[in-house]
């Protein structure tokens, strides 16, 4: 069989696009960086051409190989994400698998025109709406906060409360006993604003014999 240096073309286009997506998450300093996006785009390229090239042989629907594909790179992405402290974490990476396996489809059906509009919007959005994102957060800040008081549930709930009445979310909470205290540790997130009201009656309740936050 003679080799078509289309497909190569079709290889090196799937590189190039895994290259690009990959290099931006390398910079960030990602779990999945540029060899993984690179193998994961030329990988599925690869898959797309054999698809059509088994299919053109022995006649059966090239769209099989290629569905898969789909499901196999689900596999990867769930790989990467994370529960941790009570968010979900690793999302945007587990998409960029997804995005480059795509990528990687669509060089292989050698839509070169679809595969360029596409890698220079995902890099847009990689690149740009991360300093939006970061725009939008700069009012929100994640806190512990550590307060000791006598031991009485009804105090702590009523600490937990003020958290809540401040329209703050509580990620994760714990108490622990020590001797005749009860030193409570919660996890909060929410706007800097609330934060600092919050620390405010924090340190004015007298019932509270220390508090930390960092």
């Amino acid at each position: 069989m003679e080799f078509d240096w289309l497909d190569l073309l079709k290889l090196l286009a799937a590189l190039l696009a895994g290259g690009l997506i990959g290099a931006e998450r390398e910079r960030s300093r990602k779990a999945v960086g540029l060899r993984t996006l690179v193998l994961i785009s030329t990988g599925s390229a690869l898959f797309t051409m054999l698809s059509m090239k088994i299919s053109a042989v022995y006649g059966f629907d090239p769209a099989r190989i290629a569905a898969n594909i789909v499901t196999g790179i689900g596999f990867l992405g769930a790989g990467v994400i994370l529960e941790e402290r009570g968010r979900v974490t690793g999302l945007t990476t587990a998409a960029t698998i997804w995005l480059s396996a795509a990528l990687g489809m669509a060089a292989g059906m050698g839509q070169f025109v679809l595969l360029a509009i596409t890698t220079t919007l995902s890099m847009l959005v990689l690149l740009s709406f991360y300093h939006i994102e970061r725009l939008l957060a700069s009012g929100t800040d994640d806190r512990t906060y550590t307060v000791t008081i006598a031991v009485d549930w009804e105090k702590f709930k009523h600490i937990r409360n003020m958290f809540k009445d401040q329209g703050m979310e509580i990620t994760s909470h714990k108490q622990e006993k020590l001797g005749k205290t009860m030193v409570c540790t919660f996890e909060v997130w929410g706007p800097i604003k609330k934060h600092d009201k919050l620390t405010q009656k924090l340190l004015s309740d007298e019932d509270i014999k220390q508090c930390a936050w960092f």
